[in-house]
């Protein structure tokens, strides 16, 4: 059972206002950023910060996580990382509910952001007075919403997952008998629902850039690659999944390019995810799945345009003067009814962890 409790048009009307003020972020790179990153490097090494960054930033920032002592991975991992390490500052590159998440798991930390505009098309799409509402006109369904969500939705659900216990979860809750509310992402929530036959109200947003991904093109691109897996994020279209040699979260997918024989893999994600991938199966070739085909622009090569506002010079201001504009502040009562769903998921994911 799918509902659509919003005006789809004014809910993408909202994430294109956000998206346009996002590429206005977007300054050219500077010349001589080689050097730039050298003493960004330098001055992280010499703090008490540690960075914490997502598969979908830019890889030199993945790269500066990994040779601090940093961290390059999923939500979940970012946050249960800032909440294990003992320096007093994290600066998380990612976008706003990871700041949020990282700050709830480590209220004693100071948790910076590049920028605090990187945000999330799922959830400026989900906003939490219209969701709220929708929730309490259905008194007798359990909450579920997916980690993409601020922290005030999340303060109103009953359970957060990820991607990579989505259906685990879900199943779970199925044989119990529960009838379920699911936001943000419709494409994600069809995918769980169509494996679980659980009953679930939908809520109607999604991922700017999984959505793009069409079967149009693709046809053609395997033709060209006829031995290419395709691994395939849930936030696709149905189209896509069904197609798919491996459906999962991003740490999933990694695993699967290693785990499957193929000797290359189309790969319908963010185009981040490549750096770490690429670590994984250095002998395999990795094609960029097409959003618009062949004549397509930018968005030919799928990347969130949010992500990529994570910079190197933005860390560099960071370091140098850790201003206020730039630190994650999340209310302590509104952090206090979040961490209770938070925690039920980490509960529940902890017998699967590696």
């Amino acid at each position: 059972m799918t509902t659509q409790p919003v005006d789809y048009i004014a809910t993408r009307e909202r994430v294109r206002a956000y998206l346009d003020r996002a590429f206005l972020g977007l300054e050219a790179r500077p010349v001589g950023e080689s050097v730039l990153y050298d003493s960004v490097k330098q001055k992280l090494m010499e703090s008490d910060a540690r960075l914490v960054a997502h598969y979908y930033v830019d890889p030199q920032i993945q790269q500066l996580a990994e040779e601090t002592d940093g961290l390059v991975a999923d939500s979940l991992e970012m946050a249960r990382f800032g909440a294990r390490t003992n320096t007093r500052r994290l600066i998380v590159a990612g976008v706003s509910f990871m700041g949020e998440t990282a700050k709830i798991l480590s209220p004693t930390k100071q948790v910076y952001m590049p920028t605090l505009e990187a945000t999330c098309s799922l959830d400026v799409g989900c906003p939490e007075n219209e969701f709220r509402a929708f929730c309490d006109s259905h008194p007798d369904r359990e909450v579920v919403v997916y980690a993409n969500t601020s922290a005030a939705v999340k303060a109103r659900a009953d359970w957060v997952v990820t991607s990579s216990i989505a259906v685990d979860l879900i199943s779970a809750l199925a044989m119990d008998g529960k009838k379920l509310i699911w936001a943000p992402d419709r494409y994600l929530g069809r995918y769980v629902q169509k494996q679980t036959g659980v009953d679930m109200l939908i809520w109607d947003s999604a991922c700017v850039v999984h959505e793009e991904f069409r079967l149009h093109d693709l046809d053609a691109l395997q033709s060209v690659y006829p031995d290419a897996g395709l691994l395939v994020h849930p936030e696709s279209p149905e189209e896509m999944i069904d197609r798919a040699d491996a459906v999962g979260s991003t740490t999933q997918l990694i695993d699967a390019a290693a785990r499957l024989q193929n000797p290359s893999f189309i790969v319908a994600t963010d185009k981040g995810i490549f750096y770490k991938m690429q670590q994984q199966v250095p002998e395999k070739l990795l094609i960029a799945a097409p959003t618009r085909g062949a004549g397509g622009t930018c968005q030919s090569c799928a990347h969130c345009p949010w992500m990529a506002m994570n910079r190197l010079s933005g860390i560099d201001r960071l370091l140098d003067t850790w201003p206020d504009s730039c630190e994650v502040l999340v209310d302590e009562k509104l952090a206090a009814q979040a961490m209770k769903p938070l925690t039920r998921m980490l509960k529940f994911k902890a017998p699967y962890a590696e």
